[in-house]
């Protein structure tokens, strides 16, 4: 039975593929952005929620309507921690996606929430962003959804038509053959993060937390 996702981050590069690639997937009956702002994008599967400060899901009856009946929220939103302290980063980062997660649950307490951290990622490492996301995945854990996975991609080449990604970068996935032959350990297309996400949803996976192998063979599940 085709999907119905709630989607974060469509204004960053791994968001906006995800959403490209579940526009075009049949598995995927109807897609809501929640976005901090407007994204200029038109699709019969699509449609938008735009909320400028997510702090504000700590109000839950007040969206719970317009929250329900989604099987999964692919939750892509991020930032970078460069020239953040680290109770700023944890703000934004962990109390934001922690608050948006609970209301989702009063929502739709049956949903699979897949949450993209990155490789790497370690409660008791020493930078900052990799503490921050692992207490982000740790709390995710406890929040009582049907599922909750953990993606840890690296490098991953942008999907076809999208817009948000920086040229540096654009310029280092055009190599990307390359990459993928040199460090098959650290390379995904956003279409096979796409996918293992789906399939996800669709089937599980063995562990809640996906390296990216783990993203790869998820993938290719039932292919």
């Amino acid at each position: 039975m085709p999907l119905n996702v709630i989607l974060t981050g469509a204004t960053g590069m791994v968001g906006e593929g995800i959403l490209l690639e579940m526009l075009d997937d049949p598995s995927i009956a109807k897609v809501l952005m929640v976005n901090r702002r407007h994204v200029d994008l038109q699709h019969p599967k699509l449609q938008e929620l735009v909320v400028q400060d997510f702090m504000e899901f700590l109000d839950a009856d007040r969206y719970t309507a317009g929250l329900s009946g989604y099987d999964a929220c692919f939750y892509c939103a991020g930032i970078s921690s460069i020239g953040l302290d680290e109770a700023s980063y944890t703000e934004i980062t962990y109390d934001t996606t922690m608050t948006f997660a609970k209301a989702l649950r009063k929502a739709n307490p049956e949903m699979v929430f897949i949450y993209v951290s990155g490789r790497g990622t370690d409660i008791d490492g020493k930078r900052v962003w990799a503490r921050v996301k692992g207490k982000t995945e740790n709390g995710l854990r406890t929040t009582g959804f049907k599922a909750v996975y953990n993606f840890r991609p690296a490098l991953m080449k942008p999907a076809k038509g999208q817009r948000n990604v920086k040229p540096l970068f654009r310029l280092v996935t055009s190599l990307y053959p390359v990459w993928a032959l040199l460090l098959p350990g650290s390379c995904n297309t956003l279409r096979e993060v796409a996918l293992a996400m789906i399939r996800c949803v669709e089937r599980g996976y063995p562990t809640s937390t996906l390296e990216v192998t783990d993203i790869r063979k998820a993938a290719h599940k039932g292919m």
